[in-house]
């Protein structure tokens, strides 16, 4: 029998998000800065509560099917991605729209 060596964990501090999520949230704020509220979210940005109340404040307006977005608001798609026909339909009804979706993903 052999005997191993303790393991160290080490924790990062500050723990932060990924650069996915970093990168959809900021999307997010530089649309409600560029454009106003309100700004359209196919679906939450990120699955962070506290994220997602913050910019719901901030005129952000979160909704799970493109219908429910008018055609002269810009819409965002999650950092979790969208199916190829929702850029299709956006670009049908002539919409504006950001795609955060992470590029890992």
């Amino acid at each position: 029998m052999s005997t191993r060596a303790p393991l160290t964990l080490f924790l990062a501090a500050p723990r932060g998000f990924c650069a996915g999520v970093d990168r959809a949230i900021k999307i997010v704020e530089l649309a409600l800065a560029k454009w106003g509220a309100p700004v359209y979210v196919r679906h939450e940005i990120v699955h962070n509560k506290y994220v997602v109340d913050s910019l719901r404040a901030q005129g952000a307006v979160f909704v799970e099917e493109l219908d429910e977005c008018p055609d002269d608001r810009p819409v965002i798609f999650s950092a979790h991605g969208v199916p190829k026909s929702v850029p299709s339909a956006a670009q049908a009804r002539n919409m504006t729209y950001v795609d955060a979706t992470c590029p890992l993903v």
